[in-house]
């Protein structure tokens, strides 16, 4: 399985609906009995069931309570989403959806004017960005966002956004799974990113929602849309029903640290503090992460690490190829201690590697 960004190109996108009419006419035969004069020849529709009224009154509260807070975000020919993050303008979105560029076309749900919106700063490594609109329109409000550590498997999740530039779009699914970490390509615009912790969610994530907002019953945010999943055996076409959002805690953990210092200050994510490439054995397979360069004053360099070195396993987890280095790495924090093993002049040996910060 691969994952794929959730932007769009934009193109003409056109959207054909079928209209099903069901024609019903109520005739007896000619040798039914006819109705009793004291009978009633019609019958009220059954009442819906309380719950089912219940759970459709939250879906329509939580998509009016928040959907104004997503809105469209027009990057020269790509298309995705963003969420706003405050009343000051600023609005958080990946940084795949900004690119290289600097300024912004959004659209919000209560408009269709087209409002510019500059860059404050994008972070690739969590493939998170924040842009802040020039004028700050009358209406514009701020989306809450919960807290992750109480996001469990189970929960009914709806994610906004503008799939295929379909703007003020909502589909629903579950929280499927929590903690997975994935691994983003670059083809297809993405940063490159490996991400913990993520959200996997059965809403529908389409080319668009990247950037939106994945939202509980309680109109929290508690995650953005971000990536698809792709099968190789059909092409790279989409997975139905698999989808992952970055964890709102991260989400404004770059957030706040961007809006008060222009910048991130503390990732939070851990550096074996190498440059590397994947290595292949005799019979063409992954075999290790060759190190090509070493951080000064990095973990691995005060380690004894050094450049031809060939990285087989960290903390006990095989390490074939530089994703799963990178895999294994998100897991951990800085300031960890971790063995790592490595092959010198056809000799294994293994050091005990302090973890710096991104």
């Amino acid at each position: 399985m691969t994952v794929s960004c959730a932007t769009v190109r934009r193109t003409p996108l056109v959207v054909a609906v079928l209209g099903v009419v069901a024609l019903a006419s109520g005739c007896s035969s000619a040798g039914a009995p006819s109705a009793s004069p004291s009978a009633s020849t019609t019958q009220a529709a059954p009442a819906a069931p309380a719950a089912a009224d219940s759970l459709q009154d939250d879906y329509q509260k939580v998509i009016k309570n928040v959907l104004p807070s997503v809105v469209q975000i027009q990057a020269s020919s790509d298309l995705g989403s963003g969420v706003v993050y405050d009343d000051q303008g600023h609005i958080v979105t990946n940084a795949h959806v900004v690119g290289d560029e600097k300024t912004f076309k959004v659209t919000t749900a209560n408009s269709t004017e087209a409002l510019t919106a500059e860059l404050v700063y994008a972070y690739p490594e969590q493939d998170l960005a924040v842009i802040k609109l020039t004028k700050r329109p009358e209406g514009l409000r701020a989306a809450r966002f919960g807290d992750s550590a109480k996001v469990a498997v189970g929960q009914i999740t709806l994610a906004m956004g503008s799939p295929l530039g379909l703007s003020s779009s909502v589909t629903q699914g579950i929280v499927s799974a929590t903690g997975r970490t994935v691994s983003e390509g670059r083809s297809g615009g993405g940063t490159g990113a490996t991400i913990a912790n993520m959200v996997q969610t059965s809403a529908a994530i389409n080319p668009g929602n990247s950037g939106g907002a994945l939202v509980n019953l309680d109109g929290e945010v508690i995650g953005i849309p971000t990536l698809a999943a792709t099968d190789p055996g059909l092409g790279n076409s989409s997975a139905p029903g698999i989808g992952f959002a970055i964890p709102a805690s991260m989400a404004k953990t770059v957030a706040d640290q961007v809006i008060k210092n222009g910048k991130v200050t503390d990732s939070g994510r851990a550096a074996l503090g190498i440059s590397g490439r994947s290595v292949l054995d005799d019979g063409y397979r992954p075999a290790g992460v060759a190190v090509v360069t070493v951080t000064k004053n990095g973990g691995a360099r005060k380690a004894g690490l050094e450049p031809g070195d060939i990285i087989t396993r960290f903390d006990d987890t095989a390490v074939p190829t530089m994703q799963s280095l990178s895999e294994a790495l998100a897991e951990k924090r800085p300031g960890d201690k971790v063995p790592v093993t490595y092959v010198r002049d056809g000799s294994e040996r293994t050091a005990e590697v302090t973890l710096t910060e991104i």
